[in-house]
């Protein structure tokens, strides 16, 4: 497929409709109250102090996971120092009141101002009873529906993370990728049987996570029946990715709907691929309202993944189409790479994957900005932070800090201001209760 020129993509993006959804497909979406019920899990002593280890640009073994340094707690045994969720408002009580029965004999004159008071206040009990008109996301949505939803999430996290680890920055991606294309509404789990879905688009081809999601929301379904949506579990999956990446944790506001329109095209169009300039990456971010700052800290995910040599491929063997090389790319970090995904791509080439952040791929720290300023990173949209003056003095300030607490901070707002994006509203939203249902 050829790519999109950047101009089209961006006129694409803001000419394209409003979405109305089709009616709703045979899945059930009532939300109904259920019973608390208690998630037991095991507590045991937080991980050691973070630290980086030395740096080495050829791929690691994961043979030891990072679990052997993280916790198994679920967010309500976390530490003081952790912000938890604050409790879910209480329900309005709605009271009725009797009609006066003078109110049918009085004169014209004298009833109107009643008729009016009583229709007002009629329209704002409407207003409190009926489903939300827009969408109203805040931490802590499920505390009255489903208090233990954040915990079954975490432990189910904790487990696949266990099993296996590699799944963290995917999980983190799909968060990313999901928020990008049509608002975070889940609708990077559906399913297409002609290919024509999100998942199906070439920037989401290497993406993996989907059973991990389909997992969770099973372990939900059994504890709490359509009640927590699937953009909700991907939100806080890619947050609790991040914490048990020896990141930070943060509250992560939830009562997002599912969507069921899903189109391939609009990955294609919506997603800045890895060899954008700074000037194509600040543009597909600013459609989302994300600033230079949002941006340099958002890439900051990249401390902790791999990647396929396909996505930079071009940097290193054909970079302005003369079979050069990208010049802003360190040159002993180039031959590195050289070694590792070969000209010609086949073999080894072809199934090699290259960490994002050597010799700190599964730890979510500050190592990247480190790397991308001593080396120029390994994507080209990576180097292109460099090319900013707003993006090139922050990554400089946080390659150069010593601690990584105010970057956790920045971390954690751009990522709750990525998951308000075009968050859908409940006349046009569902909770459904299998996250990856085919659309045709």
């Amino acid at each position: 497929m050829e790519p999109t020129p950047l101009s089209e993509s961006v006129a694409s993006i803001r000419a394209r409709p409003t979405r109305a959804l089709p009616s709703p497909t045979n899945q059930p979406t009532n939300q109904s109250l259920h019973s608390k019920q208690s998630l037991e899990a095991e507590s045991v002593l937080l991980h050691p102090s973070r630290h980086t280890p030395a740096r080495d640009y050829s791929p690691k073994s994961t043979a030891q996971p990072l679990f052997d340094l993280c916790p198994v707690i679920t967010p309500h045994h976390l530490p003081s120092t952790v912000p938890l969720p604050s409790p879910f408002p209480p329900s309005i009580a709605l009271r009725s009141a009797r009609r006066p029965p003078r109110a049918f004999f009085m004169s014209r004159e004298r009833r109107l101002p009643l008729v009016l008071a009583l229709a007002a206040a009629v329209v704002g009990v409407l207003a409190v009873a009926s489903p939300r008109a827009e969408a109203e996301l805040q931490v802590g949505f499920y505390n009255a529906t489903c208090p233990i939803a954040e915990g079954v999430v975490f432990a189910e996290m904790h487990a696949i993370l266990h099993e296996d680890p590699t799944l963290a920055p995917s999980l983190l991606r799909m968060h990313y990728h999901d928020c990008f294309v049509q608002g975070c509404d889940g609708s990077i789990m559906l399913r297409s049987r002609r290919g024509t879905a999100e998942r199906d688009a070439t920037p989401n081809r290497s993406m993996r996570g989907y059973d991990a999601i389909e997992r969770i929301k099973a372990r939900l379904e059994t504890l709490c029946p359509l009640t927590v949506s699937c953009a909700d579990i991907i939100a806080m999956a890619a947050r609790d990715a991040v914490y048990l990446s020896k990141g930070p944790w943060y509250g992560v506001e939830t009562g997002r709907r599912d969507g069921n329109v899903t189109v391939a095209e609009y990955a294609e169009n919506d997603l800045a691929p890895p060899d954008s300039n700074i000037v194509d990456v600040k543009t597909f971010f600013s459609v989302k309202s994300l600033t230079a700052k949002d941006i340099v800290v958002l890439f900051g995910s990249h401390s902790i993944g791999t990647s396929h040599c396909e996505a930079f491929r071009k940097r290193l063997y054909n970079f302005t189409g003369a079979m050069d090389q990208d010049p802003s790319l360190d040159a002993r970090y180039a031959r590195q790479l050289r070694k590792l995904c070969p000209r010609r791509g086949g073999g080894r080439g072809r199934r090699a994957k290259v960490p994002m952040d050597p010799g700190s791929g599964f730890t979510f720290d500050l190592s990247y900005y480190r790397h991308v300023l001593a080396t120029g990173g390994l994507f080209q949209s990576d180097g292109s932070l460099l090319h900013d003056p707003a993006t090139r003095g922050y990554v400089e300030r946080m390659a150069n800090a010593s601690s990584p607490d105010e970057y956790y901070q920045d971390f954690a707002a751009a990522m709750v201001k990525m998951g308000r994006t075009d968050v859908l509203p409940d006349s046009l939203g569902e909770v459904r209760a299998t996250c990856g249902v085919f659309v045709d």
